[in-house]
């Protein structure tokens, strides 16, 4: 399941953003959703370079955290766990071993919990 746009064709997505906080929901679908709606970059690769942001800022775990949230992004993109694992692995070089471990675990218990 591919979306045009990954946040502005995804429900559920925007729901969680509402979960956490209304307006915040509602200013991320908009801001987010037209960044998203840039046309050069396609849907997959832009869902993988928010995993590696994710990386670099350390947001895989706490409430309202966006990794888990961008992990099934771009697995509904197209990306492969394979994919995922791979970049992680890339990034321990750019941003440091101890940043992507914590995302290989947090990847794990999402995969784990969807099993």
């Amino acid at each position: 399941m591919t979306y045009k746009n990954a946040v502005l064709d995804d429900r559920d997505l925007q729901e969680g953003l509402k979960s956490i906080n209304e307006r915040f929901g509602d200013f991320c679908t908009r801001v987010a959703g037209e960044a998203w709606g840039l046309p050069l970059i396609d849907q997959k690769t832009k869902a993988l370079i928010t995993i590696a942001i994710d990386v670099v800022n350390q947001d895989q775990v706490g409430p309202g955290s966006p990794f888990g949230a961008h992990v099934n992004m771009a697995l509904k993109q197209g990306a492969t766990l394979a994919e995922i694992e791979e970049l992680l692995l890339f990034m321990c070089v750019y941003a440091g071993f101890n940043k992507a471990a914590g995302c290989f675990g947090a990847l794990n218990e999402i995969i784990n919990s969807q099993s």
